[in-house]
């Protein structure tokens, strides 16, 4: 069964979502984990996005985070070995669980700073959230029933949104926000 690819408007819900489970994330990991956010379009408080809860776990290494996959094994998240993005480490939720997305990244790192820069500009700057909303519903639109369609659509506008967030770094000093955790 094709996975379909369905955009929604912004749900005030989602923080709280994140909250419950980034409390439960930290009860269970403690402090195997450096930090943790929410990322991803949820966490961008009026934009649409798919409804998927995103979470980024910051780790001190990358290559040693059994405790970490342990966890998040018996709170039900199943650890993706296919991932083919080796900047990170992938965890889904298991069936019958809410669809959640959790990437486990090297403290520090570009990726996880990308990330962070892309919310967090993506949350001041008001037009370029508007037009990133748009640019998803037409892709969700056109691509509804093929999911590396649509993700592979958006590379080049989120390359863009980089673009100008990399220079807004720059101009205001950004740095990572406190953590969530």
């Amino acid at each position: 069964m094709k996975e379909l690819v369905i955009i929604e408007p912004y749900n005030d819900n989602w923080p709280r979502i994140f909250n419950e489970l980034r409390l439960q994330i930290v009860n269970q990991l403690g402090t195997a984990i450096q930090r943790i956010d929410h990322i991803g379009s949820t966490a961008v408080v009026g934009l649409a996005a798919k409804p998927i809860i995103d979470i980024q776990i910051s780790v001190s290494d990358l290559d040693n985070i059994e405790e970490v996959k342990s966890g998040l094994h018996e709170m039900g998240f199943k650890y993706r070995e296919d991932n083919a993005d080796l900047t990170k480490r992938y965890f889904r939720e298991r069936p019958g669980m809410r669809r959640t997305h959790i990437h486990v990244r090297q403290l520090g790192s570009w990726s996880e700073q990308f990330n962070l820069l892309f919310r967090d500009y993506l949350r001041e700057h008001e037009v370029e959230r508007t037009k990133y909303a748009q640019f998803k519903y037409d892709l969700a639109d056109q691509y509804r029933d093929q999911r590396n369609k649509y993700v592979e659509g958006k590379t080049e506008i989120v390359w863009n949104i980089m673009l100008k967030a990399n220079k807004w770094s720059q101009e205001i000093g950004w740095k990572p926000s406190k953590p969530d955790l």
